[in-house]
């Protein structure tokens, strides 16, 4: 008899609990799917530097040895080991490159300087000569 009420509840116990779950179920909203990503961009100057630049460490700020033959860039406010691609606004020529150090110097920044290109990054989207363009960056 025993085993007899103890079923009985346990059944009892089962069907209160899916006839409350299935209310909680109902009331439940279907996922609101999310805004797609919006990319963040940012428009200002690039310039470039290498090995024989003054002041330039043999360390870059995430203790790499720097390599200006390299892909890289030196930028504030973004994780080292971020990619950027990096378009000319004169010529629409592009780079990808990935954030492993920290520049420019704070003085150009505030005149609109927003990254330091490796030489051979600068090169591929403009004339070294050019040494300073306009850029737009786009964080991928």
């Amino acid at each position: 008899m025993r085993k007899y009420k103890i079923t009985v509840l346990a059944i009892i116990a089962f069907v209160s609990g899916m006839f409350t779950h299935s209310q909680l179920y109902a009331k439940i909203q279907p996922p609101t799917l999310l805004p797609p990503t919006t990319k963040v961009v940012r428009v200002g100057k690039a310039s470039w530097y290498w090995r024989y630049s003054p002041g330039i460490n043999k360390h870059t700020a995430n203790n790499e040895i720097f390599n200006d033959q390299a892909l890289t860039a030196a930028m504030w406010g973004v994780p080292f080991h971020q990619l950027v691609k990096v378009t000319n606004l004169d010529n629409g020529k592009f780079v990808i490159v990935r954030v492993n150090d920290r520049g420019p110097h704070q003085r150009y920044v505030h005149r609109g300087r927003i990254i330091d290109l490796s030489r051979q990054a600068f090169s591929q989207i403009s004339p070294l000569r050019n040494g300073l363009i306009k850029v737009e960056i786009e964080l991928l």
